[in-house]
């Protein structure tokens, strides 16, 4: 049998992996391996958990070790889809380059620039990194490709179906031409070949065991059932969910949870919380720290559940997981051999249950074609579905916030039913019309006092106070004069109140709701009316 003493590695890293325990290579290492020490560019097809990494890994530190650093001008350049699978290259990369001087960098979103400058202004060895971050470098002008001799990109498939074919060509742009290229994949879709043969140059291809395979390790499970209703069907998913958990008992010392949206991530984590369950979300939408903080603590064993997008599906290692939940079916056939396959690695065994409803029978047709097996069909555990009525949510009684006697915080603040038979607020305390009789006969009523004299008359009540000097003014009056010369000015002499429109609001006068009856005026009378003039 192959042993990696056997594959001509430098001295200091056989000694790291003799350090790590592995002896003996895996198929895809043995394969690859070679071929990378001679500077040819290998394109890797192999199953996710089959040791990738270390495939592309261990023959870089050989060959970089004869060289030295330029500042802002890296040796090599190993490009990853998510800032996950970069870290843990570089993580591999400190353990297997632990006996020499070579430098690395990680450039990845959610870290500040800064000190990621610092030590590109250093130089180093190796430059592990995501597209994005990459170029945002490039483009300030802190990192020249020139001097790359290895460029890797790990995932290629995925990195190629994630829309980062632009900024992939720009980079092997940037790149001289002479570099070795390797590519890595679990699965290689003939279309995202026909783009991998613009980049590799008489590639050695290495394949191991069939494309588009799962391991036989993993124990597959499909659980299909019909919602009661189509509104019904995330809830009724969740509760399918939570009873498979519980049924697998003490065996499942950890699982990864997939969704295919972010927002169901949260939702779902949330809801494994709100029932008891140790879960966490992670997905692309939050924070660098919390996610590596996530991680770390489902490694290390302090978190049960672990609630994820496909953003942990990829290059993840996480070897001890014991089962996989698919909540939903992935539309991408591709995605469904990398998310069973985070359990069941490195000969362990695994379990991975995939929940379904009706409406994702295409996506499951897809997938059995791609994998060339039919997935065995499992049935939904006894009483899952039982208690979840229509206007009950699957939460416990105490998330809800019923059965402690406070009501629930919607029903606080809904506004009350309107009656729509109830006469408008404005109109309620208007006094009903009352009826007033004019007699015909009545003679002609005296004329209404005129504008001028009411504002006489007023002027004459006006009371009289003392100011601070103790003389005696009278302040109607000279608020009068005062109005009455400033409406003089705005509306040429003519009263505003002529034109001034009043609302009545809740009150009616009673005058607008008698009847009058309008007589002639003798001239008489006219002359018998005081002459109008100006106050004062």
């Amino acid at each position: 049998m192959l042993k990696f003493s056997d594959l001509a590695l430098d001295p200091r890293v056989l000694q790291a992996v003799i350090d790590t325990g592995y002896e003996t290579p895996t198929p895809i290492q043995e394969q690859a391996i070679p071929f990378a020490l001679e500077g040819r560019d290998v394109l890797g097809i192999a199953q996710t958990g089959t040791g990738k990494t270390a495939s592309f890994t261990l023959p870089m530190i050989t060959r970089l070790g004869r060289g030295r650093a330029r500042a802002r001008m890296p040796r090599s350049l190993v490009l990853c889809p998510t800032r996950e699978l970069a870290a843990q290259v570089a993580e591999n990369f400190d353990t297997y380059a632990k006996h020499t001087k070579l430098t690395k960098a990680l450039l990845i979103g959610g870290v500040s620039f800064g000190e990621q400058d610092k030590l590109i202004d250093r130089g180093v060895d190796v430059l592990i990194a995501t597209p994005g971050r990459l170029l945002d470098h490039f483009e300030r002008g802190k990192l020249l490709l020139t001097g790359v001799e290895i460029m890797v990109v790990d995932e290629a498939d995925r990195m190629l179906d994630m829309g980062f074919i632009p900024d992939i060509e720009r980079i092997f742009q940037l790149t001289p031409f002479s570099r070795q290229t390797l590519f890595f994949s679990a699965t290689m879709a003939p279309e995202i070949e026909r783009i991998t043969n613009t980049f590799l140059t008489n590639p050695a291809r290495v394949q191991v065991e069939r494309q588009n395979s799962a391991s036989t390790t993993i124990e597959q499970a499909l659980i299909q059932f019909t919602p009661t209703r189509r509104d019904r069907s995330f809830t009724e998913k969740r509760a399918v969910l939570r009873s498979l958990i519980k049924g697998e008992g003490d065996s499942c010392t950890n699982a990864i949870i997939f969704c295919n949206r972010k927002m169901d991530v949260d939702v779902v984590a949330k809801s494994l919380k709100a029932h008891g369950f140790n879960a966490a979300p992670i997905h692309g939408d939050l924070e660098q720290s919390q996610r590596m903080k996530t991680l770390d603590a489902f490694r290390d064993g302090s978190l049960h559940l672990l609630v994820a997008s496909d953003v942990a599906a990829r290059g993840l290692d996480i070897p001890a997981v014991s089962h996989v939940f698919n909540f939903d079916v992935p539309s991408h056939p591709e995605d469904y051999v990398h998310r069973i396959g985070r359990t069941g690695r490195a000969g362990r065994l695994g379990k991975a249950y995939t929940i379904a409803v009706p409406n994702d029978d295409k996506y499951l047709s897809a997938i059995e074609s791609l994998v060339k097996l039919p997935i065995p069909r499992g049935v939904v555990p006894e009483g899952a579905l039982t208690g979840l009525d229509e206007a009950s949510s699957d939460k416990p009684r105490e998330a809800r916030g019923e059965g402690r006697g406070k009501p629930r915080e919607r029903d606080r603040n809904r506004k009350p039913k309107r009656d729509e038979n109830a006469a408008p607020a404005s109109m309620e305390p208007i006094a009903q019309p009352v009826a007033v009789e004019v007699v015909a006969e009545t003679p002609a009523a005296a004329p209404a006092p005129r504008r001028e004299e009411r504002r006489s008359e007023r002027r004459d009540d006006a009371p009289v106070r003392e100011d601070r000097r103790g003389d005696r003014r009278e302040d109607a009056p000279a608020r009068d004069r005062r109005d009455d010369r400033r409406d003089d000015r705005r509306d040429g002499g003519r009263d505003r109140r002529e034109h001034s429109v009043v609302g009545m609001g809740d009150h009616v006068p009673d005058f607008i709701l008698r009847s009058f009856k309008i007589t002639s005026v003798t001239a008489d009378d006219a002359e018998e009316e005081p002459a109008t003039g100006t106050d004062g």
